[in-house]
């Protein structure tokens, strides 16, 4: 039996784990490298407040994730594909660590955060297309 996520370790451990799958993920691994750049110093802290906050109400995170989605998809526009993916990695490395109530709720806040990031993303993906 796998333990459950109740400490801001576990968090810690499920963001290390999954960003190491998307690092190495041929689909979106170059969007993070590539695209976006990201400082993994800077941003791996910041996953760590966010996840924290969204399971445990923390407060810790203090961002605005909509803004860096917007810019990365106006350089390499984000598809559905890029965000189910996204979401493959994510479930996979929840289900390798973790079982239990907290574990169940993080897959399903993370569906509904991809869902909006997609939703929102598209729309902006539609406006710059129809601008064209």
């Amino acid at each position: 039996m796998l333990p459950d996520i109740t400490t801001r370790a576990d968090v810690e451990l499920l963001v290390n784990t999954f960003y190491g799958k998307v690092r190495e993920d041929q689909l979106i691994g170059p969007l993070f490298s590539e695209v976006a750049r990201v400082n993994w110093d800077l941003h791996l802290p910041k996953m760590y407040d966010f996840w924290e906050n969204i399971l445990f109400g923390t407060g810790g995170y203090r961002g605005r994730p909509m803004p860096p989605h917007f810019r990365l998809t106006q350089q390499h526009p984000l598809r559905p594909h890029h965000f189910d993916r996204w979401l493959v990695l994510f479930y996979e490395t929840v289900d390798e660590l973790f079982e239990g109530e907290k574990a169940a709720e993080v897959k399903v806040r993370a569906l509904n955060i991809a869902s909006m990031m997609e939703f929102r993303v598209e729309q902006l993906n539609n406006m710059n297309e129809a601008a064209q």
